[in-house]
C-alpha cells in the first residue's frame, strides 16, 4: 500500500494533494514538527538518510524528493493522468514548469530565506543579487498565469501540484506580499476551489491558515 509520510507545514502537502486529485487509495501518516526547533521529528528522519519532506513508502520502495514522487505516483497509480504526454502541443511547457519549480524557483526562495537568517540586510550588495533572482522568478510566474489558467495550459497538471506549496505555504518561511500579483492571486483562487485541494489540506494540515492571498 502506498503511504504518504506528511511532515506538517512542508512540501509534502504536494503529495497529499496529488493523491486526492488522482482519487487513488493511499495511507496518510502525519508527523508534527518538533516544538523546540520546528524540524522533523526523529521517527520521520529515520525513514530515509536524507530525512527531508516529502517521503513515500510503497512496499520495499522508500522514495524522497517531490518531483520523483509525483512522477512515481502518476505513472504507477494514476495511469499517466496529470502528466502531459510527449507529442502533445504543450509538452515542452509542461516539462519546463514541472522542473522549474524545484530546479529554479524554490532554490531562489531558499536562498532568500537563508540570507535573511544570516542577517544579510537590504543595503548589502549581496541582497540585490539574491533578491533579483527571486523577483525574476515571481515575475515569470505572474506573466505566465496572465496567459493561461494553469501553468502548462488550459488544464491542471502535475506542474500546478508542484507549484502550489511554493506560492502558498512557502510564504510562511519566506514572507511575501502578493497583493500586486493579480494573476497569481486569481490562480490561487482557482486552486482553492478544487475539492481535491480542500480535502488534501484538511487531511494534512487541519487548522492551518491557508496562504491564498
Amino acid at each position: 500500500m502506498l503511504t504518504v509520510h506528511h511532515l506538517g507545514v512542508s512540501q509534502s502537502e504536494r503529495i497529499v494533494w496529488l493523491c486526492e486529485e488522482l482519487g487513488i487509495a493511499y495511507d496518510l501518516k502525519v508527523y508534527d514538527r518538533r516544538a523546540d526547533n520546528r524540524l522533523a521529528p526523529d521517527d520521520y528522519k529515520a525513514l530515509h538518510p536524507l530525512g527531508t519532506a516529502p517521503i513515500i513508502t510503497d512496499g520495499d520502495v522508500v522514495l524522497p524528493e517531490s518531483a520523483a514522487i509525483v512522477e512515481y505516483i502518476i505513472h504507477t497509480y494514476g495511469g499517466g493522468r496529470l502528466a502531459v504526454p510527449p507529442g502533445a502541443p504543450n509538452y515542452a511547457d509542461y516539462l519546463f514548469w514541472f522542473h522549474f519549480i524545484n530546479g529554479g524557483f524554490m532554490p531562489s526562495q531558499f536562498t532568500v530565506m537563508i540570507s535573511r537568517a544570516l542577517g544579510v540586510t537590504e543595503d548589502d550588495p549581496r541582497a540585490a543579487w539574491v533578491g533579483g533572482r527571486g523577483e525574476a522568478a515571481w515575475a515569470l510566474i505572474e506573466k505566465r498565469l496572465g496567459e493561461v489558467p494553469y501553468l502548462a495550459g488550459p488544464e491542471l497538471t502535475a506542474a500546478d501540484i508542484m507549484i502550489g506549496f511554493s506560492l502558498t505555504t512557502m510564504r510562511a518561511f519566506v514572507p511575501r506580499d502578493i497583493s500586486g500579483s493579480p494573476n497569481i492571486l486569481a490562480y490561487l483562487q482557482r486552486i482553492a476551489a478544487r475539492p481535491a485541494y480542500q480535502r488534501a489540506m484538511a487531511k494534512g494540515d487541519p487548522g492551518m491558515a491557508l496562504m491564498l492571498t
